[in-house]
């Protein structure tokens, strides 16, 4: 399985029409995401998957849900995010007494003009860390299920638009870990990637360890370095660069045959839907992008498979009890499915 932080070849590689690649906006805007992936480096050490997968969403204008046991830096790895993008930014942490209305906003009484005027929640953002969402019960998390599809929030019947660009980057320790509420399938899959944050190495652990004796202060972004190097701007240009990478049917047969392969498999009681099989393909493209090509190639679906497919599939409990995980089941099916030349 390639790695996604792994390029896939030269910036500006000629695609199938013989062309040069990027125009000079798409080099500048590929620039500007380069510089942001290098700016979180500077807060967070060895993550570079999950760096690269947050970049990916950005892109895709999707959302993230980062899984890790506690203190792994998922929160740290947001905020470093957040001190890099010149976008607005709020921060939730949710706990078992949250109700709807905090995350949402609600309507309160104006004494003075005897009405009733609607006070927004931290979710009108372009950026909400979701922090330990699963620490909260499932009514509260559902309150994110419009805000994450349509765009927009629904109060006393009266849609409101979210800004533009609109992120949730959550975080969620494992299922296992006492005073957590799995996530409903309808919120999973509202998630364009999961993203899971492993513990570092023991060079990762060295270098951590060894900037914190030299006086590094994770409360403290700015003192560490971190700058905005990217805004709206450059988003809305990457995401124009990456609408042109090309897809051939080849490609989009291939993604299907993927999906489809985990409604058939025997270790699954769930496989990937429609909607699953379309992220598939856009994050594929955005990865595409990111690696200097304007064309999709197998390599990248598979490079993105795991983090977009592991959680819109379901384990059954016998394979559960066999030590089967979802990464390893859709590994088995990238080996299996015919690769298009």
């Amino acid at each position: 399985m390639m790695d996604p932080t792994t390029d896939n070849g030269p910036a500006g590689d000629p695609g199938p029409n013989g062309d040069k690649g990027s125009d000079r906006d798409s080099r500048d805007a590929r620039a500007s995401l380069e510089a942001l992936r290098a700016e979180i480096s500077k807060a967070v050490v060895g993550q570079d998957p999950a760096v690269t997968g947050l970049v990916v969403a950005l892109l895709c204008r999707g959302h993230v849900l980062l899984e890790g046991v506690p203190g792994v830096a998922k929160t740290l790895l947001i905020r470093a995010l957040a001190a890099s993008l010149e976008l607005d930014t709020k921060r939730v942490q949710f706990t078992p007494d949250l109700m709807p209305s905090d995350v949402t906003g609600s309507l309160v009484y104006d004494a003075r003009t005897t009405e009733f005027s609607f006070q927004p929640g931290p979710v009108f953002t372009n950026l909400l860390l979701a922090d330990e969402i699963n620490r909260t019960p499932p009514k509260t998390q559902s309150s994110l299920l419009e805000a994450m599809e349509e765009r927009q929030v629904t109060v006393d019947g009266t849609p409101r638009p979210l800004p533009e660009p609109f992120l949730v980057a959550a975080t969620q320790n494992p299922v296992e870990y006492e005073g957590t509420y799995p996530l409903p399938e309808a919120q999973l899959d509202r998630f364009l990637l999961k993203l899971t944050v492993p513990l570092p190495s023991r060079q990762d652990e060295i270098d951590v360890l060894t900037r914190h004796a030299d006086g590094f202060d994770p409360r403290d972004l700015r003192a560490a370095g971190v700058r905005p190097v990217a805004g709206p701007a450059d988003l809305e240009a990457a995401r124009a660069a990456v609408a042109k990478t090309s897809i051939s049917p080849e490609i989009t047969a291939y993604v299907v045959d993927v999906c489809r392969a985990t409604r058939d498999s025997p270790s699954l009681t769930l496989g990937v839907s429609p909607r699953g099989a379309t992220a598939l393909l856009s994050t594929a493209r955005a990865w595409a992008w990111l690696t200097g090509r304007d064309y999709v190639i197998p390599d990248d679906v598979k490079a993105l498979a795991p983090p977009t497919l592991r959680h819109r599939v379901q384990l059954r409990p016998e394979a559960e009890m066999e030590g089967v995980t979802a990464d390893s089941v859709i590994n088995a099916i990238l080996a299996q499915v015919p690769v298009p030349r």
